[in-house]
């Protein structure tokens, strides 16, 4: 007997050890795949506080984009060829399946590289230069302010590039709708708009930023004055004889063009091939087979659910009157927002951040990981602040030397609900999109792509659930900010209905503005920013509600398997300390760590 344990024993460690090796193999083969996408991107590795390629600017041309598919999907192929599935870890396979998960994801997108509007008001294409070099670009040594320069160059062949990519998506007869030209329109003239580009007081915030960065260098002994001035030269040089015609390239075929898009938005089932773009998209979003048909009615369903939850709020609160008439109430009452002053936005802000700090005392109870990086929450800057527009977040560094912000619109106060701002801030913050990214880009034993690639479903589906669980954990004390939270909720179902009614049903824009006005407490300001939202970017608001839901059901399931051994700590470590898994995986992986309590018993 002792003699078959022991060959049992043998045999175990053989196979673990053989899976080890394979597995790291893996791990290595992914780490180098990873590392020559990356060297593609110049301004991704920027993004990732890496200096390599400093003075270079992307490939933006549809050439390029269809060789890194072609890379992509090769590179897929020789994973599948190189490596045994069955001798990999469980985590190693996890790994395996993204990256072929992803390959394919993209592959799919092929037919319809035209159809994704390049210039619009949601993805603001036309501010991106300016946003990359204030917010990425930093600039610690003269050479890096040389880079700085030539960024600027590089980046307007960028432009060109987008606007040749734009003219042959309209020649197609695929363009975005005419109110999209005028948000494009109006940025874009607010980018050359200032010094050196005309002879206003103000600096432009190029001008502005580049300045500062040369004072910056001057200041800290590493330039002098005659090498800051001919640095000042030559950054004036770059921006009025070549970002500047690149830009007024870009205004001129806009304000040409704007006569051929459509005034009345019409959604995706109006372009050619739009029926199929949106299938593809609602698979890219939602991780799933689900036909615009189940995503309307399962929005339905939720809409209904969550209102039933609100009516309980409202007579607990003591209105007698109709939902419809509650919603009117917190929408319009002037007690329920700030004073569009100075003041009142700089209220909005100190709420916000003493939120997120009463927060991070709650999150050990519930998480094992936590994010080194830090969160400053700061206003929009004034050249891309919108009124309306939805708060968002932007991810800090690995290594802290840059936080991760929480960005707020105020240009437009009254956009924004008081009994909005909790939720908002926990989506966005903690334990939301800040925990979720921060931990990913901190990462440690796991392939490098797992820590950056990300995808909606999981991202956005974590930051709702993450408005859900903050509830569970006591956050919300005011029954009006929870009902704020179910608003925040019903507006993620909603999207699902006005979604695929804009895309798939034929629905008007002002149809989804009405849905979303009888079905909610959302500001009409807010709601009509969203519906123009959903109409530049098919599929993507579907992603939100799909994921959280998702998510839940696999919480539900491990505790119902698990019992009294399932630990909240646990599960939400697995689903964060994975990286931006698509849905499918992340199933696997909880279903692996199920499986490992199980064991341990």
């Amino acid at each position: 007997m002792q003699k078959v344990l022991a060959i049992v024993l043998v045999s175990t460690m053989a196979a673990v050890s053989l899976a080890a090796d394979e597995s790291e193999r893996l791990n290595r083969w992914l780490d180098e795949q990873y590392e020559l996408e990356l060297q593609r991107s110049p301004l991704t590795l920027a993004v990732h506080g890496r200096k390599e390629q400093y003075d270079k600017v992307d490939d933006f041309s549809v050439a390029a984009e269809l060789d890194w598919l072609d890379w992509l999907a090769a590179s897929a192929a020789a994973m599948q060829t190189q490596f045994d599935y069955a001798k990999l870890s469980p985590q190693a396979r996890l790994s395996y399946d993204f990256w072929l998960f992803r390959a394919r994801s993209e592959a799919a997108s092929r037919p319809y590289l035209y159809h994704d509007y390049v210039f619009d008001q949601f993805g603001s294409t036309q501010t991106y230069p300016v946003r990359f070099l204030l917010n990425y670009h930093v600039v610690d040594t003269v050479a890096d302010m040389e880079a700085y320069v030539a960024r600027v160059r590089g980046f307007s062949r960028a432009i060109g590039q987008w606007l040749a990519t734009t003219k042959k998506a309209a020649d197609l007869g695929i363009r975005p709708p005419r109110f999209a030209y005028e948000v494009v329109l109006q940025q874009s003239r607010g980018v050359i708009a200032g010094k050196p580009f005309d002879d206003a007081e103000t600096d432009s915030a190029l001008w502005a930023d580049g300045s500062a960065k040369i004072a910056d260098l001057k200041q800290r002994g590493l330039t002098d004055d005659e090498q800051a001035a001919r640095l000042r030269l030559s950054l004036q040089e770059a921006l009025l004889n070549d970002l500047m015609p690149a830009y007024n390239d870009l205004i001129a075929w806009h304000s040409e063009d704007i006569g051929n898009a459509r005034a009345q938005a019409r959604g995706a089932a109006s372009l050619p091939q739009g029926d199929a773009y949106y299938e593809e998209r609602l698979r890219h979003y939602t991780h799933s087979d689900l036909s615009a048909e189940a995503i309307h009615k399962l929005g339905l369903d939720e809409v209904a659910r969550i209102q039933r939850e609100m009516q309980v709020i409202m007579r607990s609160l003591g209105y007698e009157g109709s939902l419809q008439s509650f919603f009117a109430f917190v929408r319009d009452d002037p007690r329920f927002y700030y004073p569009d002053t100075d003041a009142g936005r700089e209220a909005y802000l100190a709420r916000t951040r003493a939120l997120l700090t009463k927060m991070d005392g709650m999150l050990p109870e519930y998480f094992g990981l936590l994010p080194r990086s830090s969160l400053v929450v700061k206003r929009v800057e004034a050249y891309r602040e919108r009124d309306g527009a939805v708060q968002f977040y932007e991810v800090g560094t690995a290594d802290g030397s840059r936080p991760g912000v929480y960005y707020v619109h105020l240009s437009d106060i009254g956009a924004y609900n008081k009994t909005d701002l909790e939720t908002t801030a926990y989506h966005e913050g903690s334990p939301g999109h800040h925990m979720q990214l921060s931990i990913a880009k901190e990462l440690t034993g796991v392939p490098r792509f797992r820590t950056n690639v990300t995808y909606s479903a999981y991202t956005e589906g974590w930051a709702l659930y993450s408005e859900y669980l903050a509830r569970e954990m006591g956050a919300f004390e005011d029954p009006y900010n929870d009902f704020g939270r179910l608003v925040a909720e019903i507006w993620r179902a909603i999207r699902l209905v006005v979604d695929t009614g804009l895309h798939a049903k034929g629905w008007t824009e002002e149809q989804a503005v009405q849905y979303m006005l009888d079905n909610s407490a959302i500001p009409e300001a807010a709601v009509r920013s969203e519906i123009r939202r959903y109409l530049v970017a098919p599929g993507q608001a579907t992603s939100y509600k799909v994921g959280m839901l998702k998510i839940q059901s696999l919480r539900a399931r491990a505790e119902a398997e698990l019992g009294d051994d399932f630990d909240i700590r646990g599960f939400h470590d697995v689903v964060l300390g994975g990286g931006s898994l698509p849905l499918p995986i992340l199933e696997q992986a909880v279903t692996d760590w199920v499986e490992s309590v199980r064991q341990a018993r």
